[in-house]
């Protein structure tokens, strides 16, 4: 159970060591997040991974993220994700990716958002506020997204704007 939670994005990412081992490193970490008699056993596999990945690798991502099985990491590179952050399965974050909250008129750092499954987040894209992506989503490169993105569109630009959406194939 354990091996095959830290593993769980392992056949995602074939053929990618640095997505893998800055998967597997995350996996352990939120393990060790949720339960503090572990994190203070192991805790340098958690220092590890705030350390290693995150500062050496420049890999953001919080241990306390929602991060559903089977994301695939291309480069990982400047990658930036909020601890609040939501993410479902089989999404694929590329390179120069951030999501995270912005902070509001009131001073107020706002809600994180949520991503639904089966999306592609394009290299340097930015994903910011209370928003949500549904599932099937691309949202294309150099995109900045601050509002809500439909299940099965494709969306691109500042600010992100729905261009089309997917129809399935029969």
């Amino acid at each position: 159970m354990f091996l095959k939670e830290i593993f769980q994005d392992w056949s995602a990412n074939r053929g990618n060591a640095k997505g893998r081992y800055v998967l597997a490193s995350f996996r352990v970490a939120s393990l060790l997040e949720k339960n503090p008699i572990l994190k203070v056993f192991f805790f340098p596999l958690y220092l590890h991974h705030k350390i290693w990945v995150s500062w050496v690798m420049g890999v953001e991502l919080q241990s306390k993220v929602v991060l559903g099985r089977g994301c695939r990491l291309y480069h990982g590179q400047g990658l930036v994700i909020n601890s609040k952050t939501i993410i479902g399965q089989n999404c694929i974050l590329r390179h120069s990716v951030t999501i995270g909250n912005k902070i509001e008129k009131n001073g107020m750092e706002s809600a994180s958002p949520i991503i639904g499954d089966n999306c592609e987040i394009g290299a340097h894209s930015a994903i910011l506020g209370p928003v949500v992506i549904g599932d099937n989503v691309t949202i294309g490169a150099l995109s900045l997204v601050i509002s809500d993105i439909p299940t099965n569109a494709v969306a691109l630009g500042i600010p992100a704007q729905v261009k089309r959406l997917k129809t399935e194939l029969h």
